[in-house]
C-alpha cells in the first residue's frame, strides 16, 4: 500500500496481488498525524497489506526539508504501530505530474482536489513496484503493498 501523507489530505493506493500493477485507492481528509495514523491503520485491517510506500517529498536537490523529515518520523511511526515493513519512495513531482495529466483531461479544479492525492500515491506505488521488480515484494499468495 502507498501513502502520499499531506497536511490536510491523505493519497492511498494499492497494488495487485502480484505487486505489477498500482491502482489508486482514496483519499482521506485529516487534520493532523494522529488522525492521518488512524486512516492508514484503518486501510490496512481492509486490504492487510505486506508492506507500506510512503512518498518522500525531497527538496528538488535530493535534500531532506521540513517536509520530508516529518515524512521520515511519520514512516517510523508507522512501523512502530503497525509492525509492517516501511519503505520511504521519492516523490518529487508526482502530484505537479498528476495535476497536469488531470488538466489536460479536462477536470474540474473541484474533482482534482479529491483525486490529485490518490493517483499521487499510485504514482509513487508504481515508480516503487517498477524499480523493485514487482514480484520480488510478496511471498507466495501475498497481498503485495
Amino acid at each position: 500500500m502507498a501513502v502520499d501523507l499531506g497536511e490536510k489530505r491523505v493519497g492511498f493506493a494499492l497494488s495487485d496481488p502480484t505487486g505489477f500493477l498500482a491502482s489508486s485507492l482514496e483519499t482521506a481528509h485529516v487534520s493532523n498525524a494522529g488522525e492521518a495514523l488512524a486512516a492508514v491503520k484503518r486501510l490496512c485491517a481492509i486490504h492487510a497489506p505486506e508492506r507500506i510506500v510512503i512518498g518522500l517529498p525531497l527538496n528538488m536537490d535530493g535534500t531532506q526539508g521540513i517536509a520530508a523529515q516529518k515524512t521520515t518520523a511519520f514512516a517510523a511511526r508507522l512501523r512502530e504501530k503497525l509492525g509492517l515493513p516501511v519503505d520511504t519512495w521519492d516523490e518529487r513531482l508526482t502530484t505537479r505530474l498528476v495535476q497536469r495529466v488531470l488538466i489536460e483531461a479536462n477536470v474540474s479544479r473541484s474533482k482534482r482536489r479529491e483525486v490529485v492525492d490518490q493517483l499521487a500515491a499510485q504514482v509513487i506505488l508504481q515508480s516503487y513496484l517498477d524499480a523493485h521488480g514487482g514480484n520480488d515484494l510478496t511471498e507466495e499468495g501475498g497481498a503485495g503493498c
